[in-house]
Order: structure tokens, then sequence, then C-alpha cells
């Protein structure tokens, strides 16, 4: 590595660690805002038992989000932003043509079909 590389390196480091431990303003801030859980779970036309079931979480996880006590983080975040965009290819990508989580119907794969992406 070259002097000049390792030392912009080495500053960066630096200045992160003044960042983290607030002797410093971050330089520019991202802010990933999550989706209108509410929104996406009424557009795919879905109770919040049969959403949870649908991402993988609790039913009270679910409300717990949906009236803003918590915020969803990680991979919950991430799918459900691409399940604002694209509510049909989550329903595909999680469960193609099987029937749903509690195996009530096959409403969740025809539904797949039929929702409009955004």
């Amino acid at each position: 590595m070259k002097n000049e590389t390792f030392a912009r390196l080495a500053a960066s480091i630096k200045e992160a660690g003044e960042i983290k431990a607030g002797h410093q303003a971050p330089s520019r801030i991202y802010e990933i805002k999550p989706p209108e859980i509410r929104m996406v779970r009424e557009r795919l036309d879905v109770s919040q038992d049969e959403f949870a079931a649908i991402i993988g979480v609790s039913t009270r996880t679910l409300q717990n989000w949906e009236q803003g006590r918590r915020q969803p983080e990680g991979p919950a975040k991430a799918l459900l932003t691409i399940a604002s965009r694209n509510p049909a290819a989550v329903l595909d990508a999680l469960h193609g043509s099987r029937t749903s989580p509690t195996t009530k119907s096959k409403r969740f794969s025809t539904r797949a079909a039929r929702v409009p992406s955004a």
C-alpha cells in the first residue's frame, strides 16, 4: 500500500472514532426511512397475522411497527422496502406457488399475480 493511501485510510479511521465518540459531527448522514408498513400490508390485502407469517415475524412485532412503537431493522427493513416497491416479487420469492403459511388457501400465490407493482 502506498504511504499516501495508508495515511488517508488512517485519517479516515481516526475520524470515524471521533464521530462515534461524539467529538465530531459526521460530514453526511444517510437516513433510510422504513416504508409505510400498513400500506404495504393493505396493498397485499392480507391481515396482520397473514403478513407477519409471510415475512417471518410475530404478529406483535408487526403491530409494534405499524403503530410506531418500534422500527424494523436490518433484513426486515430491507424486505419491507422491497415489498413497498414490488409486493408481487416478495410474495413470489417467499411463497411462490405454495399455500399460505397458515395453510388456509392458495391466496398468497394468486395475489402475487394480481398485485400491481409500484
